[in-house]
């Protein structure tokens, strides 16, 4: 080794990991990075592979979070909760980030190995599902592109015969403001969630008194922070399709922008945004 150049190792840095725990074994990275197979000779088709199989981890910890966020809003646990809720906007910034690295493929970079994913698509991605069920945008008719996975079907099914996140949300909101639940809506549990006005109501008295109903108004601003974030990924979702494939349709049958433009106008959380009219 050269006497000139700087050895970590004097620094008191371990150098040799014959038998202790290394990076690389720590996080399997030889199984991790042998798990890009490309169909084809396109260059370009490594890019399309790590950004999915990227989005996936991200979306696996958006779950984690999600469903401990949940636990905590149960368990009246709030730091926790805003902290998680605050870690999934974050990790939509980074799903959002994504989008640029991707865009740099251009329609003829695709069309090299378009033919190679055959029917597969995003559409098909059961965490985005999941995380679509958690947040309370419920269509049992998407569970249909899972049967073939008894497991994650099952998996889907179960979350939902569970009150959702926002259910959640919702029924502290009238806890804390009613001091009852009587007049709770019931969850909408096998239906994308629908603007309640009652629901409406309860929030609108929270942003005209956010002195008194702070953690409330703490906790919706959170959500919107959250959905924000969300409706961008969808966004630029749809503008990145559109940059590269333009009006076909999408390998997995739907109808491609269209189809992503219909998913725009879904709101997660309505009353949130709804209220802000009225104020």
């Amino acid at each position: 080794m050269s006497d000139q150049a700087y050895n970590p190792g004097s620094d008191g840095a371990k150098m040799s990991f014959k038998d202790a725990m290394s990076y690389g074994d720590y996080l399997h990275l030889d199984a991790l990075l042998d798990q890009q197979h490309p169909q084809s000779d396109a260059h370009d088709e490594l890019l399309f592979v790590i950004q999915h199989q990227t989005s996936e981890l991200w979306m696996k910890l958006a779950i984690h979070e999600m469903a401990a966020a949940r636990d905590a809003l149960k368990s009246g646990d709030m730091a926790h909760m805003f902290k998680m809720l605050a870690r999934v906007s974050r990790i939509f910034e980074q799903l959002n980030n994504a989008w640029d690295v991707l865009r740099t493929m251009t329609p003829a970079d695709y069309t090299r190995f378009r033919e190679a994913l055959g029917p597969s698509s995003g559409f098909q991605s059961y965490q985005y599902r999941m995380i679509e069920y958690v947040l309370g945008n419920r269509n049992p008719n998407m569970l249909k592109p899972h049967e073939h996975m008894p497991e994650v079907h099952q998996m889907l099914a179960d979350e939902l015969t569970r009150p959702s996140f926002y259910d959640e949300v919702v029924r502290f909101l009238f806890r804390t403001l009613d001091g009852t639940e009587d007049n709770l809506p019931a969850p909408q549990l096998v239906t994308p969630h629908q603007a309640d006005p009652e629901i409406q109501a309860r929030w609108k008295e929270v942003y005209e008194n956010v002195d008194t109903h702070w953690k409330l108004y703490e906790l919706g601003e959170k959500l919107v922070d959250l959905e924000d974030y969300f409706r961008r990924w969808r966004f630029n979702h749809v503008t990145t399709v559109e940059r590269v494939i333009g009006f076909k349709r999408g390998t997995g049958g739907t109808s491609g922008v269209q189809y992503l433009r219909k998913m725009l106008s879904v709101e997660l959380f309505p009353e949130l945004w709804h209220l802000r009219g009225e104020l």
